[in-house]
């Protein structure tokens, strides 16, 4: 891409910023507006120095430079993306290698994944791609896909209640963005059977795998394991723990045993939940390829999918996670997991990669 290309892509995505100048600071801060202004958090003003000397300059140069990716930081209850307009091509901007390193929250932009906005195939309006942290490339993700369709709708300049297809590693997913902001994602039907999840669990329950024996550590877990185009593994507890209390768990130390343990070739999502009532539950997740994170939404959904087969929850419920509570809901009358959250941007930049 030519520089004067990729100024023009920056500028086309900028029109739907407002600038602001901090006094006597010589240099903008860009913030994002949609429609109408609404109350924000208190966000730190920084004041920047024009540049004076010819490094500086260079370092201005390089950033419109053919080397210069852009992009627009989203998060989802804190569960934040690297969004990168790719549009233009099939094939993602950067490497699962760059992607791990942009990601880095020490020596990178720091984020959970990089997810690319490609051409739409299949009939689909976009294609979603995403990088873990880690390099590795999952299905689907919840959170990031109440991203995607707000990244869509400022890069479109779409205004009010918009629906997009996109086509996923998961297949087709439909968000919807409604009045109020929140994105409403039609996540299709779970996969239970334990084959397609996939794990080597035997089924205990009509070919799926409900509340099954799982060695960790000398505890015998009770697990539910739920696909919702992502493999997905569900405790309530254990034997030894009859009532879990998820804020007491180390993440870091059972984590990754589950992700890796042999009964899931292809690894796994854990969520440790906690029923307080029938419609509101809470839960921690440890996330296959990102560790622990502060929100889940394959994983949220799949918590109330095996909530129900359990027993434990009715179809529709609030799930808490620590970046904030989802509305779940899997309706008995077509089998579609619905998941409603927020997404919003949080800064927009430039990195050259």
């Amino acid at each position: 891409m030519s520089p004067a290309a990729a100024a023009a892509r920056v500028t086309s995505f900028a029109a739907n910023f407002t600038t602001s100048t901090a006094p006597s600071s010589g240099g903008r801060l860009l913030r994002p507006f949609c429609g109408n202004p609404r109350p924000r958090r208190a966000v730190a003003s920084m004041a920047v120095s024009a540049p004076k000397s010819p490094a500086a300059a260079s370092f201005l140069e390089r950033r419109e430079s053919e080397r210069a990716l852009h992009f627009v930081k989203y998060q989802g209850l804190g569960n934040d993306f690297i969004m990168v307009d790719n549009r233009d091509s099939a094939v993602p901007k950067v490497t699962p290698e760059e992607a791990a390193k942009l990601c880095d929250r020490n020596f990178g932009i720091g984020a959970d994944g990089v997810i690319f906005v490609l051409p739409g195939v299949n009939g689909a309006d976009y294609t979603m791609r995403i990088f873990n942290s880690d390099g590795s490339e999952p299905e689907m993700c919840g959170n990031g896909v109440r991203c995607f369709a707000r990244f869509i709708a400022e890069v479109e300049n779409l205004q009010g209640t918009h629906s997009f297809k996109i086509h996923t590693g998961a297949g087709l997913i439909i968000p919807e963005i409604q009045d109020d902001g929140k994105v409403k994602v039609d996540m299709g039907e779970p996969i239970l059977y334990g084959p397609d999840v996939p794990t080597k669990l035997p089924s205990t329950k009509n070919e799926a795998v409900v509340k099954a024996e799982l060695a960790i550590d000398g505890l015998a877990w009770h697990v539910t394991c739920v696909s919702m185009g992502n493999p997905h593994c569900i405790t309530f507890g254990s034997k030894e723990l009859k009532v879990l209390h998820v804020d007491d768990l180390k993440l870091s130390d059972i984590g990754p045993k589950f992700e890796h343990h042999e009964m899931f070739p292809a690894r796994t999502n854990t969520e440790f939940v906690e029923v307080l009532s029938r419609s509101h539950l809470k839960m921690r997740v440890w996330e296959r390829g990102a560790g622990a994170t502060l929100a889940c939404g394959t994983g949220a959904c799949a918590v109330v999918v095996a909530a129900v087969l359990e027993g434990r929850a009715e179809r529709k419920c609030v799930v808490d996670l620590p970046g904030g509570p989802l509305e779940i809901e899997w309706r008995e009358d077509n089998n579609h997991v619905y998941m409603t959250g927020p997404a919003e941007a949080v800064f927009y930049g430039s990195v050259v990669h």
